[in-house]
């Protein structure tokens, strides 16, 4: 994983790390000034009415070269990069939002933050088919070449991440507090295969722990990286409703599944709905809002857990529309058999039901 001279991201870290300073602030230094490099060595005097005396002195200052150190000594092991601002791979969807961050720390597949993406985000109190029909649309996607942005967390996604990578495009964890630190521990485990096969990122600098207030933080930039947000189930007072109002502030594509009236964890994803986002009930339904076709099918296929049944039920439908009891008396199967490998099709983005109880193939 080539990346620049550590030595060369000594500058950026000092400046993300001067106590009381935030994005904004920085942002506007950097346009002043041009570069960090200029920001540190900048007077006095013309650093105070940008910033006020305070902040002006600990810029001065070598506050931050300690924890410069220790994040530039991070940077050798080569699983551990920093992506800032002016960097090549930074996220361009996230470049292009009101407030991205100036740095990025990043553990694992670099090159994936700037694939085509799609957020999954619930609650962490999910109910089993909840997380089934997260990590059967994660899969999906991700076998049709869309990497799965979700935040580590427990619940819907965990179920999105191990989806994500299932498939091809993998996923990436965007997390609340440094990449030194999992949190919640229990997906310690998650954590070391996404930055073993996807990646991890976090804006917050090593060392920061789980605060409350970070979290927030950590949603814009789960829904900055990506082309749409799908949740799939919410409370009204989940955070996941957070995360897919930031996606609507940011111009993404809100998506939602539909569930039980009387489901407390369905009334979240029904207020999205009513607000204007998609009600959605299989992946294709995703694929064609984004325009994503490119490779889907045979990703999609591939990534199946039954592959020769699913070729052979594939070919049985041919490009014409199919009853059930058709597909049972050609291929031989019972009907619990067809019912559950046209639904993982269907979920795959490969077949969509049709009115009639009739069933065709998508591409």
């Amino acid at each position: 994983m080539p990346q620049a001279c550590p030595t060369e991201y000594e500058a950026w870290l000092r400046l993300t790390l001067i106590p009381g300073i935030g994005a904004a602030t920085l942002r506007k230094l950097l346009a002043q000034f041009g570069s960090p490099e200029d920001v540190l060595a900048a007077s006095h005097a013309a650093l105070e009415p940008l910033v006020g005396a305070n902040a002006a002195a600990h810029i001065r200052s070598d506050v931050s070269a300690a924890a410069a150190a220790l994040a530039l000594a991070w940077l050798d092991d080569p699983i551990n990069q920093i992506v800032t601002l002016a960097d090549e791979h930074y996220p361009q969807l996230l470049l292009e939002t009101p407030d991205p961050p100036i740095v990025l720390y990043v553990k694992g597949r670099r090159h994936l933050l700037n694939q085509p993406a799609l957020a999954i985000v619930g609650s962490r109190n999910a109910t089993a088919q909840g997380k089934a029909n997260a990590e059967a649309f994660a899969r999906a996607l991700s076998g049709a070449g869309i990497t799965i942005v979700s935040g580590l967390a427990v619940g819907i996604d965990t179920a999105a991440h191990r989806g994500g990578l299932a498939g091809s495009a993998s996923s990436i964890g965007v997390i609340g507090t440094g990449l030194d630190i999992v949190y919640p521990a229990r997906n310690r485990e998650l954590a070391h295969e996404l930055a073993a096969g996807g990646a991890l990122v976090s804006e917050f600098p090593l060392g920061t722990p789980p605060l409350a207030a970070n979290f927030p933080r950590r949603n814009r930039v789960i829904s900055g990286m990506s082309r749409g947000c799908l949740v799939v189930e919410a409370a009204l007072q989940s955070g996941s409703l957070i995360t897919a109002r930031l996606a609507n502030e940011q111009g993404r594509e809100v998506f939602a599944l539909p569930g039980s009236i009387h489901a407390p964890l369905a009334k979240g994803c029904h207020q999205l709905i009513k607000q204007g986002a998609k009600l959605v009930d299989a992946v294709s339904d995703i694929l064609d809002e984004l325009h994503f076709t490119a490779g889907a099918p045979p990703a999609a296929l591939a990534s199946a857990p039954e592959d020769d049944a699913a070729h052979a039920l594939l070919d049985a439908l041919g490009h014409e529309p199919h009853a059930l009891d058709a597909l049972c008396a050609s291929l031989g199967w019972g009907a619990d058999k067809l019912a559950t490998l046209l639904l993982d099709l269907e979920l795959r983005g490969l077949v969509e039901p049709l009115p009639g109880g009739l069933y065709q193939r998508v591409y």
